[in-house]
């Protein structure tokens, strides 16, 4: 970790912030925080949701005062941001982002009315500088990498929805290129292709970039120190997300582990204290003890961000495959969009759709869902399937004047409210959040209320549509291990390339109408698309050969025959656990229970035995799925 409040060498600050302190409702967000950001460095801006992210750079722009403290930049330097009202003018999206360069678009404008020979020698100089004849391809490379094709770009802003009009905001700041970029959260607004762009650009970006963001993905690959927000304080360290965590583990451990040995001293000093303070001939002592107790500062532990973990509930097993497409067509109005589908899904797929925005990734996904009904073909479901659907528009769609218990209510009317307080728990939903109106709970709070509203019936195929939009990195991290555990089918549409590498063991590419297996895997499709290739196969290239794979239904029973040798191994530890505690009670080997002692000794050693074979049938049975071509 590097001291936040000093300079790095060698490299002019470009932001200094020195000993600030804000409060918001008398809640304290800063208190004497520090950090110095050299000029040109990228940097990620982490901390739990709500400790402040977004008032620090409202505080940076200066919209907001502080109550002590001072942050400074060089002078005139120019910071930027996304607008948070997206342009929706009859301007096209080329001349939106143009006109984000004001001193072009000024001097532009002067030099078709000035007349003083002079001044058009500046102007001219100027434009020059500034390569303001280049700026119009500029800008189209990066409206084009934000996703808009070269018909799209002459379009007014008024054509779009919203959300594509948030990538055309975020073009504008990026082509007015500000000595000092702000960025809160960007990817929300983009899709996997669009994420991977941005990854990139910043990385080559020529000035100063701080960017909020929960994609391990983006801070591992286009920043190169991360700003930690945490205790009201901020700290700065080398490197991307994944060395920031491995370091902070360790800082987290040494302070835990100082903590524990303070609190031992404490009770050992208050023990002789409650022991003695009354007595004559201990009292000086005692108060010695006393005084020490007080000079004693308590060593601070980190605040920690409780896991706040997803648990979905277990599906019933259902035959494979428990939903086929055959010759299948799908689409709006008469008009397919995806048309000669023949895709199979079982229970034990975990699937990522890949393609870009437009290409029907979320057709596909309504078509699973039974949202759209197939224009042709047969889709065969199995008898009994429950499909859960979660898609980032549902989270709008949640009644803001309602709490998480009325909607679960809706659905459930007949269960006992503890019950339901119980399911909402489960989703990381506390007793307060419950009886919370929707309008005032976070967007990573609603985000988990949709989850569980599309999980609650058990359902073995579970759709997710962007699901980590609004949820912070640990709660991120718990969405993973819940969907790594779950036994029911995953679709998954995700720009977290974090989430799909953990989860997904399946890729559909879904392009050109058609939707494919793609042969290669995550990191070869992020470089297809970095290099400008068309996803899949080349022209020209012979497609590999694939290793045979035995029978989906015998890889499923391997999968079982996991999970079982697994829950045996813990069951046997819980036992080995419970008879060594026995063991460890001195009163047990008193004289008169000799036997006993014995008895809870042989206990012990036949589980170990037990444990031992069964720990090495869980190996074996791993080492086939493997073989096999599966995953536990």
């Amino acid at each position: 970790m590097i001291d936040a409040r000093a300079p790095m060498r060698h490299t002019a600050p470009m932001l200094r912030i020195d000993d600030i302190s804000y409060s918001v409702a008398g809640r304290p967000l800063f208190e004497h925080a520090s950090a110095t950001i050299p000029d040109g460095h990228k940097v990620g801006l982490v901390g739990r949701n709500g400790t402040g992210k977004t008032t620090l750079f409202r505080l940076i722009r200066g919209e907001l005062a502080l109550e002590g403290g001072q942050i400074t930049l060089p002078p005139r330097a120019r910071i930027g941001g996304v607008a948070q009202e997206a342009p929706g003018t009859d301007a096209s999206l080329i001349d939106t982002v143009l006109a984000a360069d004001a001193e072009r678009t000024a001097l532009l404008a002067e030099a078709e009315t000035a007349t003083d020979g002079a001044r058009i020698a500046d102007i001219q100089t100027r434009l020059a500088d500034i390569d303001a004849w280049g700026a119009e391809a500029r800008a189209a490379s990066i409206l084009k990498g934000l996703g808009f094709d070269d018909a799209a770009q002459r379009m007014p802003c008024s054509a779009f929805s919203g959300g594509w009009r948030m990538r055309v905001a975020l073009a504008a700041v990026l082509f007015s290129q500000p000595d000092l970029l702000l960025l809160d959260e960007p990817t929300n607004y983009l899709d996997l292709e669009g994420a991977l762009w941005l990854e990139s650009y910043l990385a080559r970006y020529p000035h100063t970039v701080i960017v909020i963001s929960h994609d391990r993905g983006l801070l591992n690959r286009a920043v190169g120190a991360i700003l930690h927000l945490e205790d009201r304080k901020l700290a700065l360290y080398q490197g991307g997300y994944d060395a920031f965590a491995e370091t902070r583990a360790a800082r987290v451990a040494a302070a835990e582990a100082e903590a524990k040995k303070q609190e031992a001293r404490r009770a050992h000093l208050q023990s002789y204290v409650d022991r003695f303070r009354y007595k004559a001939d201990k009292a000086k002592q005692a108060q010695a003890r006393i005084k020490a107790l007080a000079k004693m500062k308590p060593v601070a532990r980190p605040q920690e961000a409780a896991l706040r973990a997803f648990t979905f509930p277990e599906p019933e097993a259902l035959s494979p495959p428990i939903l086929r497409v055959e010759d299948g067509a799908v689409g709006y109005d008469d008009t397919p969009v995806l048309s000669r589908l023949d895709l199979r899904i079982d229970q034990d797929d975990r699937i990522a759709l890949l393609g870009r925005n437009g290409e029907g990734k979320s057709t596909l996904s309504k078509l699973f869902a039974g949202k759209l009904p197939p224009m042709s073909g047969r889709l065969h479901t199995a008898a009994k399937l429950r499909v859960g659907y979660f898609a980032q528009h549902q989270v709008d769609e949640l009644h803001e004047d309602e709490t998480p218990l009325d909607h679960i209510r809706r659905h459930r009317p007949d269960t006992p409210p503890t019950r339901l307080r119980a399911r909402m728990g489960a989703f990381g939903i506390g007793a307060d959040q419950a009886d919370t109106p929707v309008a005032q709970l976070s967007g990573g709070q609603k985000a988990r209320l949709s989850l569980m509203l599309a999980t609650l019936d058990a359902p073995q195929l579970l759709i997710l549509d962007e699901p980590t939009n609004h949820l912070d990195i640990e709660s991120r991290e718990a969405l993973i291990e819940a969907l790594t555990a779950y036994s029911g089918a995953v679709i998954l549409v995700s720009h977290d390339m974090h989430l799909l590498e953990l989860v997904a063991d399946r890729l559909w590419l879904v392009a050109g109408g058609r939707v494919r297996p793609y042969d290669g895997d995550l990191e070869s499709y992020r470089a297809e698309l970095l290099a400008g290739d068309k996803p899949g196969r080349r022209a020209g290239t012979p497609k590999p050969a694939k290793p045979q794979k035995p029978a989906r239904e015998a890889r499923a029973n391997l999968r079982q025959e996991v999970r079982k040798c697994e829950a045996r191994v813990e069951k046997l530890n819980e036992m080995r656990d419970r008879i060594a505690a026995k063991l460890a009670d001195p009163a047990l080997y008193d004289d008169a229970r000799a036997n006993e002692a014995a008895e809870w000794q042989k206990k012990y050693a036949e589980v170990m035995d037990g444990l031992d074979r069964a720990e090495a049938l869980w190996m074996d049975a791993l080492e086939r799925l493997e073989a096999a071509g599966g995953d536990a």
